[in-house]
């Protein structure tokens, strides 16, 4: 009887070093090895994923070890990277811990809304429609994590909330000569600073032209506007601008009527917010593209005139 037991003792012990070997020892990857845990996935689901992965090599000592621990109910979902050499315990905990791959969409300055949706739904690893209404100048441009399979209209409210965040912050450190009277007039002229140039240190200057003017009375004719009143931001107008586009017949012609338009033309970035809410000061009046990727600035119409001969000069 004594031996018996001591044989049984023996054979626990056994058992208990192998198992305890199988959990600790790691297994050497191949290859980069992505597992989506979703909603639902029970720990028998989960680990038979992780088998057909080659991530472990025994689902029946997973599942036996997630209940022992307590987590066969705390997996959480999402996407999961296993590399390199990786032992099972080390599987549990990554899973037990939600140590999912976040990945990134980017979108990008001055495009429209339009354009904005047309990225978020061509990204393959988002799931659903997006079902919120969307205006022009919404959506913040930035670079959003998002979790494999999650929702499109995740992005949406994100950028939405984003955007409504940093507009805030800016109104309410607005310099008090900038004439807009709400937030929205504020992303309408920081939409059109957006579409005139790309470069930092231009901006600030760009917008105190258009502060000038509005002040002044003056219309702003802006060629991004008449640009957004022929393709309604939906699409790249794919020609210059001629003659007759200047006097097309739309509040968003600022060659003909006086005044922002009445929405944004595009989703303004961060630093055209900014230099919309505290522009440089300056005289300026006008401006005309140097040729070089910038632009000639001029406080009379003579000057810019001179300008634009100029610029027309360089052109050929």
């Amino acid at each position: 009887m004594k031996k018996l037991a001591f044989v049984c003792i023996v054979l626990l012990i056994s058992c208990g070093i192998a198992l305890n070997s199988w959990f600790y020892s790691p297994i050497s990857l191949d290859d980069n090895s992505y597992l989506l845990i979703e909603k639902g996935d029970s720990t028998a689901a989960v680990a038979r994923k992780l088998n057909e992965n080659k991530v472990i090599n025994k689902p029946w000592l997973f599942k036996l070890s997630a209940r022992i621990a307590g987590l066969d109910k705390k997996l959480k979902t999402g996407e999961y990277l296993f590399s390199g050499n990786v032992s099972m315990k080390q599987v549990l905990d990554k899973l037990a811990n939600g140590e999912v791959i976040y990945r990134k969409i980017t979108l990008p300055e001055g495009l429209t809304s339009a354009q904005m949706v047309t990225i978020i739904n061509e990204e393959p690893l988002l799931s659903g429609e997006i079902t919120e209404v969307i205006k022009e100048g919404e959506l913040l441009p930035e670079t959003y994590s998002f979790v494999r399979g999650e929702p499109k209209n995740n992005i949406v409210l994100r950028a939405k909330k984003a955007m409504r965040e940093f507009a805030e912050n800016q109104w309410n450190a607005r310099d008090e000569i900038v004439p807009v009277k709400n937030i929205n007039q504020l992303i309408i002229l920081a939409s059109i600073i957006e579409k005139e140039t790309a470069l930092e240190n231009e901006r600030g200057l760009v917008a105190s032209v258009f502060v000038n003017r509005l002040i002044k009375g003056m219309k702003l004719q802006t060629d991004p506007t008449v640009i957004y009143a022929l393709t309604n931001g939906e699409k790249e107008l794919g020609r210059p601008l001629f003659r007759k586009d200047l006097k097309t017949d739309s509040p968003y012609n600022t060659y003909k009527y006086y005044g922002l338009p009445p929405t944004p033309i595009c989703n303004p970035g961060k630093a055209s917010i900014a230099a919309a809410a505290n522009p440089e000061y300056s005289n300026y009046l006008y401006f005309v593209a140097d040729g070089n990727g910038g632009h000639n600035f001029a406080t009379s119409l003579k000057e810019h005139n001179s300008n634009v001969a100029e610029w027309k000069k360089s052109k050929k």
